[in-house]
């Protein structure tokens, strides 16, 4: 196994953490949505280069991050309020746990969802439990209705149940169901190369290239990939 010059210390990245020749940030356009998107963001999540709630953030055009710091004596709660999240309109709070209605109405008309708004919890399953209590009252907690039975494409952490998405694999999933077809797509292109590169970034080329045999990245991002791959060359 190649060395991982993500545990060797190496500069970063301030924005994705990655080492520099490994950074994606640059390498797509940004992701435009009518949706108004957040992201609570753990505090112990906030740093990590694995986190796509990271990734929505400097993918999704106006996204707005908010870090979520556990209440004690010395880290004072710092969450998200109605007023934070702009003007009025139905928000959305993004949980397993929540209403099994499908998100599907007005899907496909921009002026249905024009205001809007989605709070993704980032963090681990037992961290966005504590998030979801934090927030309670807000908005309307919802699930994602079940389209398909493919498993996550986030490589980067092993997932309890097959079914069991990564924040931006959810946030694909929103835009899926209001019809975002142009916002799902662009995401998925986004988070498909910050998977491919961090598992490069991490020594891992074999497991890599396996990904990059079933990712759209090969027909729909081909100029990124070979800006990353000359970068490597000549790093």
């Amino acid at each position: 196994m190649g060395r991982s010059v993500v545990l060797a210390g190496a500069a970063r990245c301030p924005r994705c953490s990655l080492p520099p020749r490994w950074c994606t940030c640059d390498m797509l356009p940004p992701v435009e949505t009518r949706l108004a998107v957040h992201v609570l963001i753990h505090r112990h999540e906030s740093r990590k280069p694995s986190s796509t709630g990271r990734l929505v953030a400097r993918a999704v055009s106006g996204a707005a991050t908010h870090v979520y710091q556990r209440e004690t004596r010395f880290f004072p709660a710092a969450t998200v309020t109605v007023d934070r999240l702009g003007p009025e309109g139905e928000v959305w709070i993004l949980h397993p746990n929540g209403d099994p209605q499908p998100l599907a109405a007005g899907a496909g008309s921009n002026s249905s969802h024009a205001r809007r708004h989605v709070l993704l919890l980032d963090g681990t399953w037992r961290q966005s439990g504590e998030m979801l209590r934090t927030v309670e009252g807000m908005g309307r907690c919802v699930c994602l209705p079940h389209a398909s039975d493919e498993p996550s494409r986030n490589w980067l952490r092993d997932q309890a149940e097959p079914e069991q998405l990564s924040t931006a694999e959810a946030l694909m999933g929103v835009f899926r169901a209001v019809g975002d077809q142009g916002a799902e797509h662009g995401l998925r292109l986004h988070f498909e190369l910050h998977v491919y590169a961090t598992l490069l970034a991490r020594g891992r080329r074999e497991m890599a290239e396996r990904y990059l045999g079933h990712s759209p990245l090969l027909s729909d991002a081909i100029g990124a990939l070979e800006q990353l791959h000359a970068r490597k060359a000549n790093s």
